[in-house]
């Protein structure tokens, strides 16, 4: 499995009953209730973002995202945002510093941006606006419940007016209903009523530090194969029985970085997708399951083909075993899933590839030896456990300490040998590796646990550059040996940094 991230391209905090503009704040506060201060806005708030899925429809495009072995469903995509408040839990049930008390249980709903009559109209488009403070500090505002007074600047340049806001959506156009929809159903004549919208997901948050997760394969999914379209983004909003309550006396809220912090933590739509390769061409055992591989190259850069190739797999006699199509399991990879045999073993049969065309032109079959192993192999039986084994790594594709523009995707081979020799391990191992980042002692992860892929003749994996902030990241391997699970720290680092 790897992951692709994809950012936001505009994103914006409308209040309600308000024109201030918000859209360039490193943070995004959602609230609901009203304060007796004339300094905390009364009502409720609610985030709008849209998203740059270009990155992810050309990897599919391309076939580096390749469904070919699976299906679009197989694919998932999640909405991540990190919460301000999550990493530290003593402001857990405190107010900030604009006198709003962090929210606890509560529920936050994912919608769409409807169309200007709901579910029928055109697209809303809308901007992000210029502005970055709530308040203006040049107006007077008086402070009863003892928050000191802000000072009165010549010019707020961080405040603005400018669309989008409660009200518009951009200057020559304001939102079909203020505030994008009606949260009690009461609105007529074409408005859009809650009722109207179609909710993504709903994620409820119990202590009110958690970070977003909202579950976006099925509303991603469609918008890829082209079954949903013509809408303008997404909001995030508190369930209308939170943002129509009375009665209160203080403000509660929580707060999430937007794309505009200048911190690691961007928010982002984080794709998952099955390109993990397990060749069993040299563990080829019979009665069982096995997968084989065909590769296609020019000038060591994956190449896609432009049919998938059949596979013919032929016994010592020349008999046909079994007929085969393969599915492209990534750019330039074609797979076939080699149901059990039963065979007299050890033996050595042939694989044949053909239907190889490339541009339209035709390529030669590609004929393999393939070793038939007797299954007791995969097996190792005896009277005595098995010691686990230690592990070292060395790496090609990316050095130690290497600086890397954010403009490729770079193959990352992992020699894995045992500790202290210079043999490669030749079996097949469980071998995972994440990716992080470290701010301070936490370790920010960026790709959790992943199986390498593993050739014929290298273990390996994809890692994307152009998807990733700039940053120093740091490589982890773990290895199951013999029931025991090794961790090794750190094996791999280097740094992704911008083009000038």
């Amino acid at each position: 499995m790897s992951i692709h991230r994809s950012y936001f391209k505009k994103n914006n905090t409308l209040i309600y009953n308000s024109f201030t503009n918000t859209g360039k704040s490193p943070y995004t506060e959602l609230y609901f209730g009203s304060a007796n201060d004339q300094i905390s806005a009364t009502g409720f708030s609610r985030f709008i973002f849209d998203l740059d899925l270009s990155q992810l429809v050309t990897k599919i495009q391309n076939k580096i995202i390749s469904t070919g072995c699976t299906s679009f469903s197989s694919m998932t995509h999640t909405l991540r945002m990190t919460n301000t408040s999550s990493f530290d839990t003593e402001l857990l049930n405190t107010t900030t510093s604009t006198g709003r008390r962090r929210a606890t249980s509560f529920d936050l709903i994912l919608f769409r941006i409807p169309l200007t009559s709901g579910s029928t109209g055109v697209a809303q488009t809308w901007d992000e606006g210029v502005g970055y403070d709530f308040y203006d500090v040049q107006k007077t505002i008086s402070a009863p419940n003892g928050l000191l007074s802000p000072i009165a600047l010549p010019q707020d340049k961080s405040y603005s007016q400018r669309p989008s806001n409660w009200y518009q959506a951009t200057t020559l156009s304001g939102w079909s209903t203020y505030g994008i929809y009606n949260n009690n159903n009461t609105g007529i004549n074409g408005a859009v009523n809650y009722s109207a919208l179609t909710i993504v997901d709903t994620q409820h948050f119990e202590f009110g530090n958690e970070d977003i997760e909202f579950d976006m394969t099925n509303e991603v999914n469609r918008y890829l194969t082209g079954s949903t379209s013509g809408f303008s983004g997404w909001g995030i909003a508190y369930v209308p029985e939170l943002e129509n309550l009375s009665g209160l006396t203080e403000n509660y809220s929580v707060g999430f970085f937007t794309r505009h912090t200048q911190t690691f933590y961007e928010p982002f739509l984080e794709t998952s997708y099955n390109d993990l390769i397990q060749d069993d061409r040299n563990a080829f055992y019979a009665s069982k399951e096995n997968k084989l591989y065909l590769y296609s190259y020019i000038d060591g850069d994956f190449r896609s083909l432009d049919e998938n190739p059949t596979v013919i797999i032929e016994d010592l006699m020349g008999d046909v075993v079994t007929t085969l199509t393969g599915c492209q399991k990534t750019k330039g990879v074609y797979e076939v899933t080699v149901s059990a045999i039963t065979a007299t073993t050890p033996c050595m049969w042939t694989e044949t590839w053909s239907n190889l065309k490339y541009n339209g032109v035709s390529l030669p079959s590609v004929i393999n030896d393939l070793s038939i192993l007797p299954y007791r192999e995969y097996f190792t039986l005896g009277y005595e456990s098995k010691d686990p084994i230690l592990y070292g790594f060395d790496f090609y594709g990316i050095k130690q300490n290497e600086k890397i523009l954010n403009t490729e995707i770079r193959k990352v081979g992992v020699i894995i040998k045992r500790a202290y020799t210079a043999n490669q391990a030749i079996r097949p191992l469980n071998a995972q590796y994440r990716v992080y980042v470290r701010q301070g002692q936490t370790e920010v992860q960026v790709q959790d646990w992943t199986q390498i892929n593993r050739s014929s003749n290298e273990y390996y994996f994809m890692f994307d550059t152009t998807d990733k902030i700039p940053n120093e990241y740091f490589v982890d391997i773990k290895v199951y040996s013999s029931g025991e699970i090794n961790t090794y720290k750190r094996t791999l680092q280097f740094q992704i940094v911008n083009r000038i």
